[in-house]
């Protein structure tokens, strides 16, 4: 073997020495980082020795979030203060970095507590407008949505019911109280609500107002003008009508403007308007109106049956009464003294003061309104009620220096005792005819009846009274007169069960009245040949479902084609339809009355079955108000809607907005 050289040998040495040198650091960095990982051991153990000294203490007050109901902080040695490097998870007691916020905290409830995380959200803190963590980790609700639609729909009710403007949806009060119930939900712009909403919920409520009257036999109908604070005149229109349970059901059908003068022309092509637009033709409509001469002319120009307002009827003959000269200078006075103590605070405090001295009720004086006759009869009797408390107060000093010419004598006083007197029977009549639920006008006749006796003057009537009597005797006494208007009063008292015996009448009007309702029961008997409450399969069996059916009426159509005029319908027998009504009306007049405290309509559900001719005469005739003032009504609530800070609302808003108000079930 040749001998390796010097410098092989050489190569070799530096070989050997690198891969010993390269073991060795390798050796020593292994060192090093074992020595580092004792360590870092070593002081772990130390910290969790010295964690197991320490006490876990919840996060301070001042943290807000309910995050920190589940993390706190380790104390440190001495105990003085809150290590706030790293929360604590009470849960598993692991250690997450704390830099000022909670978002590892969340993170870690997240990854290793998610059962947890619905109880961390954050609340809000001292600034109530500023949303939580959660708000922005949820979506805005879709405008179609379910919920959504919902909300909006709600908002549109709460517009209608509260009678709201539109412009409620920019109110910053309102948007803050929608944020606060539901942060996610968007709220649509008054565009939006007056276009598309608002429209939407009037179109709804109509179809089920015009599903209603489509099973009236009859409707009555009140319609008055009246004008609005932007000075447009409107004419609104009610409905009336009996459904098949016995309830009298009432609606604000429209309201509409009315750009025409109102002479009886124009105002009969709005009505006819308002009959076609609901399809009331078939009705037989009857509409009640005040006794203006226009409205008078429209009824009558458009067709229909017209009923004078009792109401205004009442308002008119008392208001007559008001005029007679020693009435009008009673009410001249009182109406000062009632002014008086309503402007001056030291008369208004001098008068509280006597009341409570005399012992007399705290109630201010009343000043009437031109309008309402009752206003002037409620002001004359508060102030005799209050008399002495007031000629107290006026002779009061701070009072009596600033009153000249209030003060009424003897004979004033006795004057308006009197007027109290002969007005009250009108007052009661006029609080009938104007309550709440509309009476019908079955109550007509024997309120008119009783007050033209009540009014008739007798020996024992003081001058005055007399005058008072007079009057009004002389005004109602031309009321009612025409022959359409007073038969369809009496028969309609005639089916209330109340006054059926229609003891205002002689005994031959009420002969002569009944014998007009038994022509009108056999009249719908010959319509009808078997009314409800008859059998119908005693005379003729249902046709079985064949190939003959189109044969046999064909044949049957023939039979009334040829013999229809001979054998008319007979009610399939010997009796008459005129037998029928009779022997009805018989036994409908000798049944008891019913107490006049009692409800009429309730009655006839009980006996429709009994008296089915006279039931459906009844569905006919008490549907029908005694009064407008359900069309009056609807002003006061228009004065809300069309107000002085909306005075620019278009009418066909006002006509939805009124039409909702007054139908729309929640």
């Amino acid at each position: 073997m040749r001998p390796r050289s010097r410098l092989m040998e050489a190569e070799d040495r530096g070989r050997a020495l690198r891969d010993w040198t390269k073991r060795a650091g390798e050796e020593e960095e292994y060192a090093h980082a074992y020595s580092a990982h004792a360590r870092t051991h070593k002081m772990e153990s130390d910290e969790e020795s010295r964690s197991e000294s320490r006490t876990l203490k919840d996060a301070p007050a001042t943290f807000k979030s309910k995050v920190w109901s589940h993390f706190g902080f380790y104390s440190s040695t001495d105990g003085t203060k809150l290590e706030k490097d790293f929360a604590i998870c009470k849960q598993c007691f692991s250690k997450v970095r704390y830099t000022g916020n909670t978002t590892n905290m969340h993170s870690h409830l997240t990854r290793h507590h998610p059962e947890l995380c619905e109880k961390a959200v954050v609340v809000v803190g001292s600034n109530p407008a500023q949303p939580g963590v959660d708000t922005f980790f949820k979506a805005k609700l879709p405008p179609g949505s379910a919920r959504a639609m919902s909300i909006t729909n709600g908002i549109a009710v709460y517009m209608c019911k509260g009678l709201r403007p539109y412009s409620e949806v920019e109110n910053e009060g309102f948007r803050f109280l929608m944020k606060t119930l539901e942060p996610r939900f968007d709220i649509p712009s008054r565009k939006h609500f007056a276009e598309k909403i608002i429209p939407a919920l009037y179109d709804q409520t109509k179809a089920t107002v015009k599903s209603a009257l489509e099973m009236a036999e009859r409707v009555g109908l009140t319609c008055d003008g009246w004008t609005s604070r932007a000075t447009e005149s409107y004419m609104t229109f009610t409905v009336h009508f009996i459904n098949e349970d016995w309830e009298m059901k009432s609606y604000v059908l429209q309201t509409r403007a009315m750009h025409e003068t109102h002479t009886g022309a124009n105002i009969a092509d709005v009505l006819k308007a308002a009959v076609d637009e609901w399809s009331l033709d078939p009705k037989k409509p009857v509409f009640v109106t005040d006794n203006a001469s226009n409205m008078c002319v429209a009824v009558d120009l458009a067709g229909y049956k017209h009923v004078r307002c009792f109401a205004h009827v009442l308002n008119l003959a008392s208001q007559r009464a008001l005029k007679v000269a020693a009435v009008a200078k009673v009410l001249a006075k009182v109406r000062r003294i009632s002014t008086f103590f309503h402007r001056s605070t030291s008369g208004a405090e001098a008068l509280k003061r006597n009341q409570n001295h005399l012992g007399l009720p705290r109630h201010k004086l009343i000043t009437d309104m031109p309008v309402r006759w009752n206003s002037a009869y409620e002001m004359v009797s508060r102030f005799l009620e209050q008399q002495p408390a007031v000629c107290a107060a006026l002779l009061s000093p701070e009072v009596r220096k600033n009153v000249t010419d209030c003060a009424l004598t003897e004979s004033d006083i006795s004057s308006a005792e009197e007027m109290v007197e002969a007005l009250r029977p009108m007052l009661v009549a006029t609080n009938i005819m104007c309550e709440e639920k509309n009476p019908t006008i079955s109550v007509i006749a024997p309120l008119h009846a009783q007050l033209l006796r009540d009014t008739t003057t007798t020996e024992e009537d003081s001058p005055l009274v007399r005058e008072i009597k007079r009057s009004i005797n002389q005004d109602l006494s031309k009321r009612y007169q025409s022959e359409v208007e007073k038969d369809l009063l009496r028969m309609s008292s005639a089916l209330d069960p109340r006054f059926k015996s229609l003891l205002f009448l002689s005994p031959e009007e009420v002969q002569e009245t009944y014998t007009k309702l038994q022509s009108k029961a056999a009249a719908l008997r010959e319509d009808d040949p078997v009314p409800c409450g008859d059998v119908q399969g005693d005379f003729e069996e249902e046709e079985p479902q064949s190939s003959q059916t189109s044969t046999t009426k064909k044949r049957k159509s023939a039979l009334v084609d040829l013999l229809g005029q001979t054998f008319k319908k007979t009610s399939y027998g010997t009796t008459s339809a005129t037998s029928i009504a009779e022997k009805e009306i018989k036994q409908y007049q000798d049944s008891p009355s019913l107490p006049l405290t009692e409800d009429p309509l309730l009655w006839w559900k009980s006996q429709q079955h009994v008296f089915p001719l006279l039931s459906k005469l009844a569905h006919m005739h008490l549907c029908i108000p005694g009064t407008s003032v359900a069309a009056e009504r609807v002003f006061s609530t228009a004065g809300d809607i069309i107000s002085a800070q909306r005075s620019s609302l278009t009418p066909e808003h006002a006509d939805q907005l009124l039409f909702l108000k007054k139908n729309m079930n929640i």
